[in-house]
């Protein structure tokens, strides 16, 4: 029977109260659950270690692309330098080519009307002492014989100036469109970054306290693998007396002094302090502030610095990560000073907490 159908009171009202249940139980019924707007994830459906190696991921990724940012600016800096050396050095060439063209046109004038050549300006140009002038006409056809020849190298000279000025400009330009590019795809990455921090803020108490412990749970773990491995001896560093260390001597001491001064300071990409540092910014200014300017970047520190084995780690080394895009400076006892990441400080860690590319050695 159709509920139109119900014709006495009593059926309407029992129809009434039966429709009113109806919406009732509809209400009640579970339906699909929406996170308020603007909510992190919570990441509920992920395991803590899923959450550490997700992490882990984006800010790696950032990382890779902060070195790349790095070593294409630091190119197209140096690039900057050469082509401003290449554009004074091309217009006192042609200052010179323009005073020994109007100088020949001069001499070329005296001697058609057969007078005899001012030698001064010759000497000055093409002599070592001006005080001897040229005092019969051979003297003066052969002065101008070497005044055009003199003018016909500085011609040759320009065009091979010219054409390194125009490769170099050509090369800055290609430079600054990679550089752009890396910054571009810095951009990409910082979004990345703003995700993971998203992720992190999101994190449920409980969760961020999982989260922590395992990184101390990996932070001994790498620790009980250095100590096995037996790499790096048992020298370790210190400047305070009485701190039970054994102080690095020499510009390999200042170096860790200097990098363990920097702790607490935030890491920034691209920053090579005093206030920020990224990974390599700490060492390569750490090691400049110890006398001996070395590479930039993780990636230059590694092919350009003299290589050592694990086994023979001392305080002061580069111990270099991953693929060349990671570095921190040794500090003894299987530890390291580095900038580890967006959104931490300079830090020690253990040696052994991250892949091991190779060690290298500066000021040797």
């Amino acid at each position: 029977m159709e509920l139109s159908n119900v014709s006495t009171g009593g059926g309407q009202l029992r129809s009434r109260a039966a429709i009113a249940a109806l919406f009732c139980t509809i209400a009640l019924l579970p339906g699909p659950s929406y996170a308020t707007p603007g909510t992190p994830d919570p990441r509920n459906d992920k395991s803590i270690e899923e959450i550490h190696d997700e992490l882990d991921g984006l800010y790696r990724a950032a990382e890779v692309a902060t070195e790349a940012y790095d070593a294409a600016d630091e190119k197209a800096a140096e690039q900057e330098k050469r082509l401003t050396s290449l554009h004074k050095d091309l217009a006192r060439s042609e200052g010179r080519l323009a005073d020994l063209h109007d100088l020949a046109g001069a001499a070329a004038r005296t001697q058609y009307r057969g007078g005899n050549l001012d030698s001064t300006g010759l000497q000055l140009l093409l002599g070592d002492h001006p005080e001897h002038a040229l005092d019969d006409a051979a003297q003066a056809r052969q002065a101008l014989r070497s005044l055009v020849n003199v003018s016909e190298s500085q011609k040759t000279a320009r065009a091979e100036l010219s054409r390194q000025t125009d490769a170099a400009a050509q090369k800055l330009r290609e430079l600054r469109t990679s550089r752009a590019e890396k910054a571009e795809a810095k951009g990409k990455i910082e979004k990345k970054i703003a995700e993971a921090e998203q992720i992190e803020a999101g994190l449920k108490k409980e969760q961020t306290r999982k989260l922590a412990q395992l990184e101390k749970d990996q932070a001994q773990q790498a620790k009980a693998k250095w100590a096995d491995s037996g790499y790096g001896g048992g020298t370790s560093t210190g400047t305070g007396a009485g701190d039970g260390r054994t102080k690095a001597s020499g510009a390999a001491g200042k170096a860790v002094d200097f990098a363990l001064a920097q702790i607490g300071k935030p890491y920034v990409w691209g920053a090579v302090g005093p206030s920020s540092y990224d990974c390599s910014g700490l060492t390569s200014t750490a090691w400049a502030a110890a006398g001996h300017p070395i590479p930039r970047t993780s990636q230059a520190q590694w092919q350009g610095l003299t290589r050592v084995g694990l086994s023979s780690v001392q305080p002061g080394d580069l111990i270099i990560y991953y693929d060349a895009t990671h570095v921190g400076m040794y500090i003894g006892d299987g530890m390291i000073v580095h900038a580890p990441r967006p959104g931490r400080t300079v830090t020690t860690a253990p040696a052994a907490s991250m892949p091991i590319l190779g060690v290298v050695r500066p000021g040797v």
